[in-house]
Protein backbone atom coordinates (compact mmCIF):
# COMPACT_ATOMS: atom_id res chain seq x y z
CA UNK A 1 0.00 0.00 0.00
CA UNK A 2 1.66 3.30 -1.01
CA UNK A 3 1.33 6.48 1.01
CA UNK A 4 -1.79 7.83 -0.52
CA UNK A 5 -3.49 4.58 -0.04
CA UNK A 6 -2.42 4.66 3.38
CA UNK A 7 -3.32 8.19 4.36
CA UNK A 8 -7.35 7.21 2.81
CA UNK A 9 -7.24 4.36 4.67
CA UNK A 10 -6.68 6.03 8.06
CA UNK A 11 -9.27 8.92 7.03
CA UNK A 12 -11.78 6.53 5.92
CA UNK A 13 -11.55 4.56 9.31
CA UNK A 14 -12.12 8.09 11.41
CA UNK A 15 -15.54 8.39 8.83
CA UNK A 16 -16.30 4.99 9.30
CA UNK A 17 -16.13 6.27 13.50
CA UNK A 18 -17.48 9.37 13.04
CA UNK A 19 -20.72 8.09 11.43
CA UNK A 20 -21.29 5.25 14.01
CA UNK A 21 -21.15 8.47 16.34
CA UNK A 22 -23.79 10.45 14.69
CA UNK A 23 -26.18 7.22 14.04
CA UNK A 24 -25.82 6.55 18.17
CA UNK A 25 -26.23 10.50 18.72
CA UNK A 26 -29.35 10.84 17.00
CA UNK A 27 -30.42 7.83 18.07
CA UNK A 28 -30.00 9.19 22.27
CA UNK A 29 -27.48 6.02 22.82
CA UNK A 30 -24.98 8.40 24.98
CA UNK A 31 -23.51 5.77 27.05
CA UNK A 32 -22.63 3.91 23.64
CA UNK A 33 -21.69 7.11 22.04
CA UNK A 34 -18.49 8.01 24.70
CA UNK A 35 -17.59 4.14 24.61
CA UNK A 36 -16.90 4.58 20.71
CA UNK A 37 -15.52 7.19 21.14
CA UNK A 38 -13.24 6.63 23.54
CA UNK A 39 -12.27 3.04 22.25
CA UNK A 40 -12.46 3.88 18.67
CA UNK A 41 -12.65 7.29 17.32
CA UNK A 42 -9.83 8.75 18.84
CA UNK A 43 -7.41 5.37 18.45
CA UNK A 44 -7.95 6.04 14.95
CA UNK A 45 -7.00 9.86 15.24
CA UNK A 46 -3.95 8.85 17.45
CA UNK A 47 -2.91 6.40 14.32
CA UNK A 48 -3.65 8.91 12.11
CA UNK A 49 -1.70 11.47 14.18
CA UNK A 50 1.38 9.27 14.44
CA UNK A 51 1.49 8.73 10.52
CA UNK A 52 1.25 12.22 9.71
CA UNK A 53 4.58 13.38 9.84
CA UNK A 54 6.10 10.22 8.14
CA UNK A 55 3.37 10.75 4.82
CA UNK A 56 4.42 12.94 1.61
CA UNK A 57 1.09 14.51 1.05
CA UNK A 58 0.59 15.12 -2.71
CA UNK A 59 -1.73 17.86 -4.14
CA UNK A 60 -3.62 15.14 -5.78
CA UNK A 61 -3.71 12.90 -2.39
CA UNK A 62 -5.02 16.24 -0.43
CA UNK A 63 -7.98 16.69 -3.46
CA UNK A 64 -8.81 13.00 -2.64
CA UNK A 65 -8.88 13.35 0.81
CA UNK A 66 -10.68 16.88 1.24
CA UNK A 67 -14.35 15.30 0.60
CA UNK A 68 -13.69 12.36 3.56
CA UNK A 69 -12.27 15.54 5.77
CA UNK A 70 -15.26 17.53 5.01
CA UNK A 71 -17.76 14.69 5.80
CA UNK A 72 -15.66 13.76 9.13
CA UNK A 73 -16.06 17.77 9.93
CA UNK A 74 -20.24 17.69 9.31
CA UNK A 75 -20.64 14.40 11.26
CA UNK A 76 -18.27 15.99 14.25
CA UNK A 77 -20.40 19.34 14.23
CA UNK A 78 -23.97 17.28 13.97
CA UNK A 79 -22.61 14.88 17.39
CA UNK A 80 -21.87 18.66 18.78
CA UNK A 81 -25.37 19.84 17.68
CA UNK A 82 -27.03 16.23 19.49
CA UNK A 83 -24.75 17.09 22.62
CA UNK A 84 -25.31 20.48 23.11
CA UNK A 85 -29.35 19.60 22.46
CA UNK A 86 -28.93 17.11 25.07
CA UNK A 87 -26.54 19.00 27.77
CA UNK A 88 -29.58 21.71 27.25
CA UNK A 89 -32.44 19.04 27.83
CA UNK A 90 -30.31 17.72 31.20
CA UNK A 91 -29.85 21.35 32.73
CA UNK A 92 -33.35 21.65 32.35
CA UNK A 93 -34.36 18.41 33.36
CA UNK A 94 -32.09 19.45 36.87
CA UNK A 95 -33.86 22.92 37.12
CA UNK A 96 -36.79 21.21 37.52
CA UNK A 97 -35.68 18.65 39.98
CA UNK A 98 -34.09 21.68 41.62
CA UNK A 99 -37.83 23.72 42.06
CA UNK A 100 -39.43 20.44 43.00
CA UNK A 101 -37.13 19.56 46.10
CA UNK A 102 -37.65 23.11 46.83
CA UNK A 103 -41.54 22.78 46.90
CA UNK A 104 -41.07 19.49 48.52
CA UNK A 105 -38.94 20.99 51.33
CA UNK A 106 -41.69 23.89 51.78
CA UNK A 107 -44.43 21.85 52.49
CA UNK A 108 -42.68 19.48 54.42
CA UNK A 109 -42.07 22.10 56.79
CA UNK A 110 -45.14 22.68 57.54
CA UNK A 111 -46.39 18.65 57.91
CA UNK A 112 -48.45 17.99 60.36
CA UNK A 113 -49.06 22.02 61.53
CA UNK A 114 -52.84 22.80 61.53
CA UNK A 115 -53.69 26.23 60.93
CA UNK A 116 -56.68 27.97 62.23
CA UNK A 117 -58.31 30.77 61.19
CA UNK A 118 -58.07 33.41 64.49
CA UNK A 119 -61.35 35.45 64.88
CA UNK A 120 -60.57 38.70 64.68
CA UNK A 121 -63.10 41.09 66.97
CA UNK A 122 -64.26 43.72 65.43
Amino acid sequence: MNSAQYLFALYQDILTHSQCMLRLAANNQWEELIDSEVNHYLGAVEKLAQAMPHQQITPQTHDRLRPVLRHILDNETEVKKLLKYRQDEIATLMQQNSRQKSVNNAYSKSAGVVLFPTRISG
